[in-house]
């Protein structure tokens, strides 16, 4: 099963530069972003070695975040999505989806 870790601003950076990292954006008030993390959480078929971090963007602390992934800014659907592969994004969308995440990650893997 996946694991989602709540980032914090002091591990987000470690994080992203994992060899295989998905990254989701949310906030604490939205719905559609708690039912996605509890998908993922019961996902039993993750691909080996990847890890999955949410930040939840309503929470205070994400400035040097914002900063340094400038395509934050540009987010304005949640969840959000980002495939990390050794600290480069490859891939982000908005939604959530099992078959949409394994199809993506399948390309990387």
């Amino acid at each position: 099963m996946a694991n989602v870790e709540l980032l914090t601003k002091d591990n987000w950076s470690d994080f992203l530069k994992e060899p295989k990292s998905v990254l989701i954006l949310g906030k604490t008030t939205c719905e559609a972003c708690k039912d996605w993390t509890a998908d993922l959480n019961a996902w039993e078929d993750v691909p080996d070695g990847v890890r999955f971090g949410k930040i939840n963007l309503d929470e205070p602390g994400w400035g040097r975040f914002k900063l340094q992934e400038k395509w934050v800014s540009e987010v304005d659907v949640l969840p959000f999505n980002a495939i990390y592969i050794d600290g480069e994004n490859k891939k982000s969308w908005a939604g959530g989806g099992l078959d949409r995440l394994s199809n993506r990650l399948n390309r990387f893997l």
